[in-house]
């Protein structure tokens, strides 16, 4: 499960050692993390990551697939949790250590920056392959963080997009080493901690209006 932790003006929120696929408990966790960095007073960034192989794969499908009367809740949940993290009045980095796949990768597009392994771990959305549309708000929010070429590409052709090819198609910011990749995002992250504050989520919220009532819409969440 994730795990909260602070060095100096950054959090660091691990998001677990297993596939962290979006279980309710995984999400209710990290929503738990981040209502204490939005609290909390004084300069602050957050940096994401996580143990092992994968920052995240995505969805956790057995779970939907055992509880589909609780689809709509879910999806709505899945969302908000991006919604949340885009307008969030932190300077936020996801740290990609491991393969970032699907609903993972939607939320690493959440932060405002990334850094990713340079030798091993893929970017991937999948949805093309599984035969999982985009919902509106899912699309909304690749398309605002994404260069339109590059959006395209990632989500018609479900590309795996390695450390070095992201970085050259502007999905991250960072391909490094694998024992640099936590150290580069909290070198990112600190410098930018002053900036924590109600004026950084209004930028947020006035750059990423269209994103975030795609997330935001309740009624139809799946179009």
């Amino acid at each position: 499960m994730p795990v909260l932790d602070r060095q100096d003006d950054v959090y660091v929120l691990d998001l677990g050692d297993g596939e962290n696929r979006f279980h309710p408990d995984w999400i209710s966790a990290v929503e738990a993390a981040l209502d204490e960095v939005e609290k909390a007073e004084g300069p602050r960034a957050l940096v994401t990551t996580a143990t092992g192989k994968f920052y995240s794969n995505g969805l956790d499908l057995d779970w939907l697939f055992a509880h589909a009367d609780q689809h709509m809740d879910y999806v709505v949940s899945v969302h908000a949790l991006f919604a949340r993290l885009l307008s969030l009045p932190v300077v936020t980095v996801a740290a990609l250590q491991g393969h970032t796949f699907a609903a993972g990768a939607m939320f690493s597009l959440a932060h405002d920056f990334r850094v990713m392994r340079a030798d091993r771990g893929f970017w991937c959305l999948p949805e093309a392959d599984i035969d999982i549309p985009f919902t509106p708000g899912m699309s909304a929010l690749i398309q605002s963080r994404l260069a339109p070429r590059t959006a395209h590409e990632a989500m018609v052709t479900a590309r795996r997009y390695g450390g070095h090819d992201a970085l050259a198609a502007g999905i991250v910011d960072h391909a490094v080493d694998e024992d640099a990749v936590r150290t580069t995002a909290l070198g990112l992250a600190q410098p930018l901690a002053a900036k924590a504050g109600d004026t950084l989520a209004t930028i947020r919220t006035r750059m990423y209006a269209p994103a975030l009532a795609a997330l935001r819409d309740t009624d139809d969440p799946l179009g």
